[in-house]
């Protein structure tokens, strides 16, 4: 029976587009959506009803939640499709968290104790379902006519998503602009095409790109279209504590905005920074004064160098021998070098090596053959000479008509071509010649 309700609730979710999963700890078995904006009710197995409350918390499609009271005490869990109040009509959404855990989910949406709660109907009817399958059929087809609408008006807009109420009677449109756009004409264009009532709702490129999706250049999906609920403000500040090169075009997503993930761990590096001394102190030596050249948060070292721009005789320090070196230098006295007695440790820049052999980038072209020179000019000196001065292939000049020349006076090439034709047609002449027969020969001889 369980197991019938269950697939059943996989079911419904999986038609209004929410991933569930089974719940990992807790709760009584039935299955959890689990993911992007669900965080796991660790108040629901308390006994003795101190983690009871009247108010559900009720996701629709994308990143759209609400809070909705649950007036006639429904046996309400996560996962169950509801009926819930609307303006005007019904709403059809998911729930996702019950108990006292969602005053705390309240609290962090900034909902007001004062502010008007809707109520919950009933759970949703096959009927219901129905319905709303109907309704969200028709987001694509209107999303992709209410963009040719809005490029007819020559609004700077772009519709990024439609989203259609329970009942149908409701659509709101989420767009993306980067400046302000009057769009009350859109909206009665919008009203009188699709006979429902309009709500347009702004985002930003963050939220455009969590709701497309896609892959991260860590290998893995968008963090705002996987988990992230929130986007915090991230400036190029976190990049510099991290020592990250400022370069835009690594640094920005798919959104074209800094990456999230730049906050991510920007708080221990703030935190660990302020463990090390300062970048702006100098350490004084007998020999020569070191500036900060580099730091190396995690191993706790700090590279100093001779030179303010240029890395010259570049040393490495631990962050305690730093503080040491400090504090002698606040008390007038110079160490004789930076590291400890029996401590040497220099930073030598290795040029680079080829340890494998492979990676020259000429290894992939063809090797030309060398040519055998000394055994062809001993057996022929005058070879090259003449392969030099003669034309090759395709640059060899061709011979040109001239006229003939019995003389063979037309130079070398002209004049062997004329006796050569010569001999030629006097060949063929003599053979056209009929044969004489003897008596005539003869008869020509004596009258000669």
């Amino acid at each position: 029976m369980i197991d019938n309700e269950l697939n059943n609730t996989e079911d419904q979710n999986q038609e209004l587009g929410i991933v569930t999963s089974r719940p990992t700890c807790g709760g009584d078995g039935r299955t959890a959506p689990r993911g992007k904006l669900h965080c796991y009710n660790w108040l629901e197995d308390i006994p003795g009803g101190f983690a009871d409350f009247d108010i559900i918390e009720v996701q629709f499609k994308n990143t759209r939640k609400g809070f909705y009271r649950n007036s006639t005490n429904l046996p309400l869990e996560t996962g169950d499709l509801v009926v819930v109040e609307a303006s005007p009509g019904h709403d059809v959404g998911t729930v996702t968290m019950t108990g006292k855990l969602v005053m705390l989910q309240m609290k962090r949406a900034n909902v007001k104790p004062d502010a008007e709660i809707k109520r919950i109907y009933r759970k949703a009817k096959p009927a219901d379902i129905e319905k709303f399958e109907e309704a969200k059929a028709r987001e694509n087809d209107t999303m992709i006519q209410s963009r040719q609408i809005a490029e007819n008006l020559k609004l700077n807009m772009k519709i990024g998503d439609v989203e259609y109420q329970g009942d149908g009677n409701k659509a709101i449109f989420y767009y993306i602009a980067d400046e302000r756009v009057d769009f009350r004409q859109l909206i009665k264009v919008l009203a009188d095409t699709f006979h429902v009532r309009i709500e347009m709702k702004q985002i930003g490129a963050r939220q455009e790109a969590g709701r497309i999706g896609g892959i991260g250049p860590c290998g893995r999906p968008l963090c705002c279209s996987s988990w992230m609920t929130s986007f915090v403000s991230v400036a190029t500040s976190a990049a510099r504590y991290q020592d990250i090169s400022l370069n835009p075009q690594k640094l920005a997503g798919q959104c074209a905005k800094l990456k999230c993930c730049l906050n991510f761990e920007v708080d221990a590096y703030v935190e660990s920074v302020k463990r090390l001394p300062s970048k702006e102190i100098r350490l004084e030596t007998a020999d020569a004064t070191y500036y900060h050249f580099k730091t190396d948060i995690f191993k706790r070292e700090m590279t100093y160098s001779t030179d303010k721009s240029v890395p010259a005789n570049l040393v490495t320090l631990d962050a305690e021998r730093v503080f040491e070196i400090i504090a002698m230098n606040k008390a007038g006295e110079k160490p004789l070098k930076l590291q400890r007695d029996g401590e040497e440790k220099e930073v030598h820049v290795s040029e680079f090596g080829d340890i494998i052999g492979q990676d020259g980038i000429t290894r992939f072209d063809k090797k030309k053959k060398k040519k055998r020179k000394s055994k062809d000019k001993a057996d022929n000196p005058n070879r090259n000479n003449e392969e030099r001065n003669e034309p090759k292939g395709e640059n060899k000049p061709k011979e040109r008509n001239e006229p003939r020349n019995n003389n063979g006076n037309n130079g070398n090439n002209g004049g062997n071509n004329g006796n050569n034709r010569n001999r030629d047609r006097r060949n063929r002449d003599r053979q056209r010649q009929p044969r004489p027969h003897k008596g005539e020969n003869n008869n020509n001889t004596d009258n000669a």
